[in-house]
């Protein structure tokens, strides 16, 4: 039995999912439908946290915009996530990052890792 669930969940994992972790700011193409019609809608924020493994693997995506945080919350192999693009690289020292939602302006920046 595991191994026919593992057959279905192996066929639906994508492929092209690229290595990003907490602090990572990243920007996502999410398709959107409204009535009949579908659209491609740009989301960039911070992964805030990661979790998960396999077909299971959820993250959530921190953005804010016009003084007002949104969080939403990605399946890694969703079918609506057209595209994950990495844009910039976070040097974090913890796993979940719960402790930016209290935070404003200067105090909320990740610095970059340097390469």
């Amino acid at each position: 039995m595991n191994d026919i669930i593992r057959a279905i969940e192996s066929e639906q994992l994508k492929k092209d999912v690229p290595d990003f972790k907490p602090g990572d700011t990243v920007r996502l193409d999410v398709k959107v439908i409204e009535g009949t019609r579908e659209r491609i809608q740009a989301f960039e924020g911070v992964v805030i946290k990661k979790r998960g493994a396999g077909i299971n693997d959820i993250f959530t995506v921190r953005r804010v915009a016009y003084g007002v945080a949104v969080e939403r919350i990605f399946p890694v192999h969703s079918p609506r996530l057209e595209k994950i693009t990495v844009l910039r690289r976070g040097k974090v020292r913890r796993a979940r990052l719960n402790y930016l939602k209290d935070r404003i302006g200067k105090s909320a920046r990740i610095k970059d890792i340097r390469r």
